[in-house]
C-alpha cells in the first residue's frame, strides 16, 4: 500500500466542507501528510446582447479570489494552526474539473471531500461535485456525509 503524503480537501466554506477539513487534519496528522485546500470560483458569465455574446466579469472574480484567499488563510489559522503542513489553492472553473486537475497536477494521494447529501430533484438540478470527483479522480476519494461516523476529529 502506498503511503498517504498529500491530501486534497476541496472547500466551499459550507459547514460540511469545514467538518471535512477538521476530519482531514486529524487524518493527516496520523499519516504526517500535507493538506492542500482547494477552493474553486465558478466564473460568472453574463449575457450582454446577441452581437457580442457572453461576457465574463474579471473584477468580480478578482474580488472573490481575494476574499477566498482571506477565508482560506483564516481556516488554516483556526483549523490547522501549524499542526501539519498545508497549502491553499484557488482555481477558477467547474469545481469537479478543477479538483480533478489539481489532484493530477499535484500527484495527490487522497481526496477528502464532503457531500451535501442532496437527493431527489435537488440532486438532479445541482448534480453532485463529490460524485463527479469520485467517478473521475486519479486517486482514492474519501467522501464524508453528516453526521460523520467512525474516525473522530476533535473540535
Amino acid at each position: 500500500m502506498n503511503e498517504i503524503k498529500k491530501i486534497l480537501v476541496p472547500i466551499d466554506f459550507s459547514d460540511y466542507s469545514k467538518n471535512a477539513l477538521r476530519y482531514a487534519v486529524e487524518f493527516a496528522e496520523i499519516f504526517k501528510a500535507k493538506i492542500f485546500l482547494v477552493y474553486v470560483i465558478e466564473p460568472m458569465i453574463y449575457p450582454t446582447d446577441f452581437s457580442i455574446g457572453q461576457v465574463a466579469i474579471p473584477a468580480v472574480e478578482n474580488d472573490l479570489s481575494a476574499r477566498a484567499e482571506d477565508e482560506l488563510n483564516n481556516l488554516v489559522k483556526t483549523e490547522i494552526s501549524g499542526r501539519i503542513e498545508s497549502q491553499i489553492i484557488i482555481k477558477s472553473g467547474k469545481p469537479f474539473i478543477e479538483i480533478i486537475e489539481t489532484a493530477t497536477e499535484l500527484d495527490i494521494d487522497l481526496i477528502i471531500i464532503a457531500t451535501h447529501g442532496h437527493t431527489g430533484v435537488e440532486h438532479l438540478l445541482f448534480g453532485s461535485t463529490a460524485e463527479k470527483v469520485v467517478r473521475k479522480a486519479p486517486c482514492p476519494v474519501l467522501t464524508l456525509r453528516e453526521p460523520i461516523k467512525g474516525f473522530k476529529y476533535s473540535k
